[in-house]
């Protein structure tokens, strides 16, 4: 686990968003993140696919049927949906919102619809990375490699990729994933970045006006 202390009481958290082709290794990236820092958190969202083998209710994803997920999106309860392949994946509102105003920063592995809906959304807390392959070819070997597809969803999903990778300019970051542990550094800079954001530190005011007015506050009582 990360070192990384603890960050100031009453800083809002952030949506760290990495969306990537599939194949790219963004699910890799992910899991590493989570990993090494001990102040993120996965969001959950609903879809209405199958669990795969090993996957859990509530830790991977919240499995729901189409009908409930119709609702969900119609009722506003989604802050971001789209359908992938024919199954519906979404991110439910409620728990995003209140994660944020406890400080909690959250990992998002969803697509580009969902990046661009998240950041409508929630445009001051949504940072957004994408993740391109080095090649065409990296990335079909890549997927065959995964050995959890037929050639047919290889297929599809290599004809997806072109389109995913049209919407790189809409994100914040880009890497490219050429090299793994370089990647996920570039990545986690990312975070580092967006958490000391001057806009997302108002609550170091206090200290801030202290040091300006000459006090004597020692480094030891600060509320890092």
């Amino acid at each position: 686990m990360s070192n990384t202390q603890p960050y100031f009481a009453g800083r809002r958290g952030l949506c760290l968003v990495v969306a990537a082709p599939s194949g790219a290794g963004k699910s890799t990236i992910t899991r590493a993140l989570l990993g090494i820092d001990r102040n993120l958190r996965l969001s959950v969202s609903v879809t209405t696919r199958r669990p795969r083998p090993g996957e859990l209710e509530g830790v991977h994803y919240y499995y729901i049927d189409d009908a409930a997920f119709a609702q969900m999106a119609e009722s506003g309860a989604l802050l971001e949906w789209a359908t992938v392949f024919g199954r519906g994946y979404g991110t439910p509102r409620a728990p995003v919102e209140a994660a944020l105003r406890q400080g909690i920063d959250l990992l998002f592995d969803i697509d580009w619809q969902g990046w661009r809906q998240l950041k409508a959304a929630l445009p001051q807390d949504a940072v957004g990375v994408f993740v391109l392959p080095p090649s065409l070819a990296a990335l079909r070997a890549r997927l065959v490699a995964r050995a959890g597809d037929d050639a047919d969803e290889i297929s599809k999903r290599m004809a997806a990729a072109a389109d995913e990778i049209a919407h790189w300019q809409e994100f914040d970051h880009i890497v490219v994933n050429d090299d793994l542990p370089a990647c996920i550094t570039q990545v986690k800079a990312v975070l580092e970045a967006a958490r000391t954001a001057t806009a997302r530190c108002a609550g170091l005011g206090q200290l801030a006006d202290e040091l300006i007015a000459g006090g004597d506050r020692h480094p030891e009582s600060a509320s890092f």
